[in-house]
């Protein structure tokens, strides 16, 4: 029983790292789409979505089959667990991906707005947040995914700062067109948000995972306590 137990555990992290993969380069040609108004590549990030769905269905399935058969303990039950939630996280990230994907199909019909939105920083943030989540995953880094959670704040305040651009744009040229073209620049900068809040989600899991703390509370906490 314990070989098959082995064997089922290995299969489950090559299949939650192969996900994680899909996702990372997925993220990776909608954010591109963004920045060189690429139509084509959005497309593409868009056709890999069931890929990722059914990856995502194959690492869930893989979970309750080992919760079902094995019944796990301890630091096994935790790891199955956290790889359960941290493959939604990861679909969910695709799904974004997606939506970023679909706002530049649009933009790129559209002329640039003439007060461009600067993405980089926060697009370069949001990706780094991500493949950190995942490096920390691939090598069981608590450290790094602490590192993670400490950046969510700094993605808040840059979608913060792109709402006050959004707003300044449409002041400065309030025509139908352009305000269209605003909101989706909005639309991407609050999908890159929940980008954030999903990579930030998956290093708090591996914190549970590596060292069986329970750290989401107290990140929310700490939010309230400095909004306040």
């Amino acid at each position: 029983m314990a070989g098959h137990f082995i064997k089922e555990i290995e299969k489950l992290k090559t299949q939650i790292l192969a996900l994680s993969a899909v996702v990372e380069e997925d993220l990776r040609r909608a954010v591109r789409s963004i920045e060189d108004r690429d139509a084509g590549l959005a497309e593409k990030v868009i056709e890999v979505d069931s890929e990722i769905d059914r990856k995502e269905v194959d690492v869930e399935e893989e979970c309750l089959k080992i919760l079902t058969l094995y019944q796990p303990v301890a630091t096994d039950l935790r790891f199955v667990i956290a790889v359960l939630k941290i493959n939604s996280d990861l679909e969910r990230i695709g799904g974004l991906a997606v939506n970023i994907a679909e706002r530049a199909i649009f933009l790129s019909t559209m002329p640039p707005p003439e007060v461009p939105l600067d993405f980089t920083r926060m697009m370069e943030k949001v990706q780094d947040m991500v493949k950190k989540s995942l490096d920390a995953l691939v090598r069981l880094d608590g450290a790094l995914a602490r590192e993670v959670c400490a950046d969510d704040d700094t993605v808040d305040n840059m979608n913060r700062e792109m709402y006050e651009q959004v707003k300044e744009g449409i002041r400065r040229k309030p025509t139908k067109e352009n305000i269209n073209v605003m909101i989706h620049l909005l639309s991407v900068s609050r999908h890159l948000e929940r980008i954030a809040d999903h990579a930030t989600n998956i290093a708090e899991d591996l914190i549970y995972m590596i060292e069986g703390e329970i750290v989401r509370h107290r990140t929310e906490d700490y939010k309230r306590n400095v909004s306040a």
